[in-house]
């Protein structure tokens, strides 16, 4: 569809407007944030409430991982197609009753399923929240709305795993749950009131033809349905294998076939959520290739680091949250930098280097045990991680972005979004397998740190695989962006999404 055309949002920051329209994404996308990075300090005592095994542990995080990566580019496709804000509003009362329901869990089954549907809360909000600055601002204050709503992602990001641990000392962990209820209802009297309703086009005009041309386009359920399937069944075929049994070869079985039956489906729908034609772009697959390794490498450290601080050295959850804090600071105050350094020495540079020092610090975190020093042992490990994230992930992002045209860009992040989440979800899944860690492992400090000082070398091998790909792949002058939008971001887990413009699919 032909954009020239339409008319230009106008909405600018200074504006009272303006102001509400960022709190309420700021807040949307915060509560998101929150579900991923409060829950890990509050798992020693989820399992001592529950009575439940390492499994139960897993299940806890990955529901919420699995629902939230399987479902985002579908959740961005139905707000294209039927509102950003509706979808967005959807996405925000979804997630609010979805946290309560965690917070009054009776048991683990129940908290693990509660958790899935929180995910699907995200997957819904999340693109949304983007996609609406970009809809409603005027083009020359978009750079700077994204500066502030990354910014205050990234104070989210540092003050999440503090205040839950805090949350879990004090009032318990069911409040690191509830607390999610309130911020997220804020969100809806502010988004009725001042937000636009947006499906790509300003004009009513435009809005409509919009709303037709997308529904005249198949919708790719079968793809979505197929993505997520994948997803749960090589999940849960990993975090049960070490029962053994049948049930577990054949679930890996149709996980397989799950997985050629959605690569059959989006290489032949004519409007598929995955386009695999964007692939066809070698920069565009390394940098994917790239994100499944450091990842995954990334979502297993930080799954068994909260662990480990509680477990083994004994920090409280506000503790343990708290020392997280410096690896966070130091994403917040240099990625931009490196998204500079990206720009002008090119991707290939930041891209090798960035794995390599995260790989590093893992190892440094072998020293990390019964009576270490925070400041001479957990500090230094951490500060390094933070400097090799700061260097990577920024660049990361840039890179993919300009391997790829303007109106593909939000689907391309989408895809690289996922990627990065999916990758987490089967590193926290497959790590306690591949390392020998038992059901119970996490009631023992001497089991859980011989399992940890196992786990971290596979974690930082998966960081220099990241690293050799990279080089491997990206030649020294690979493109980048001259105009770097996305100075930094909150999002330590995965990359920012960029959003879905004006255009209703990709390819058209």
């Amino acid at each position: 569809m032909d954009t020239s055309s339409h008319e230009q949002p106008s909405i600018r920051i200074a504006s009272a407007r303006g102001r509400w329209i960022l709190l309420t994404t700021v807040l949307g996308s915060g509560v998101v944030l929150l579900g991923s990075t409060v829950t890990n300090v509050a798992l020693p005592r989820i399992g001592d409430d529950f009575d439940a095994d390492l499994a139960a542990l897993q299940w806890t995080v990955n529901a919420y991982m699995l629902t939230l990566a399987g479902l985002l580019l579908l959740g961005g496709a139905l707000g294209d197609r039927f509102g950003r804000r509706r979808i967005f509003l959807l996405g925000v009362v979804w997630f609010a009753a979805a946290s309560l329901l965690c917070g009054l869990a009776p048991d683990t089954g129940t908290l693990v399923a509660a958790r899935a549907l929180q995910g699907v809360g995200g997957a819904l909000l999340t693109p949304g929240s983007l996609a609406l600055i970009e809809a409603s601002f005027h083009p020359d204050d978009r750079p700077r709305v994204v500066g502030l709503w990354s910014g205050f992602g990234g104070i989210g990001a540092a003050l999440g795993p503090f205040l839950g641990g805090w949350l879990v000392d004090g009032p318990g962990w069911r409040w690191a749950f509830l607390l999610s209820v309130p911020l997220a209802l804020a969100c809806v009297p502010i988004a009725l009131r001042h937000v636009p309703e947006s499906v790509g086009a300003a004009s009513p005009e435009a809005k409509k033809a919009e709303r037709t041309a997308r529904r005249q386009h198949g919708f790719d359920l079968p793809g979505a349905v197929l993505g997520a399937l994948t997803l749960g069944l090589a999940t849960y075929a990993l975090t049960e294998a070490r029962t053994g049994g049948v049930v577990v070869t054949v679930t890996a079985i149709a996980a397989v076939v799950a997985g050629v039956a959605f690569v059959t489906v989006e290489r032949r729908s004519s409007d598929p959520m995955m386009p695999l034609s964007l692939f066809s772009s070698r920069q565009f697959t390394s940098v994917n290739l790239t994100t499944l390794c450091v990842y995954a490498g990334l979502g297993g450290f930080f799954f068994l680091t909260t662990l480990q601080l509680q477990i083994v050295v004994g920090y409280s959850a506000l503790q343990a949250g708290a020392a997280m804090l410096p690896n966070t600071m130091i994403m917040l105050l240099f990625s931009s930098h490196a998204g500079e350094l990206a720009r002008r020495t090119g991707p290939r540079l930041p891209l090798s280097v960035g794995p390599l020092v995260c790989a590093v610090g893992m190892m440094m975190m072998l020293r990390v045990g019964p009576g270490t020093s925070y400041l001479t042992d957990v500090l230094p490990a951490l500060l390094i991680i933070g400097a090799g994230m700061a260097t990577m992930v920024a660049p990361l992002t840039v890179t993919l972005l300009s391997s790829v045209d303007d109106r593909n860009a939000g689907v391309a992040s989408g895809i690289n979004n996922a990627a990065a989440r999916a990758s987490g979800l089967v590193a926290v899944a497959a790590l306690p397998l591949l390392v020998g860690m038992g059901p119970d492992a996490y009631r023992s400090g001497v089991a859980f740190d011989a399992s940890f000082s196992r786990a971290m070398p596979l974690c930082a091998a998966l960081l220099c695989g990241g690293a050799l790909l990279a080089f491997m792949t990206l030649g020294p002058t690979a493109a980048v962006p001259h105009r770097v939008h996305w100075r930094t971001h909150g999002w330590l887990m995965e990359p920012p999404l960029a959003p879905r413009l004006a255009h209703p699919h990709p390819n058209h």
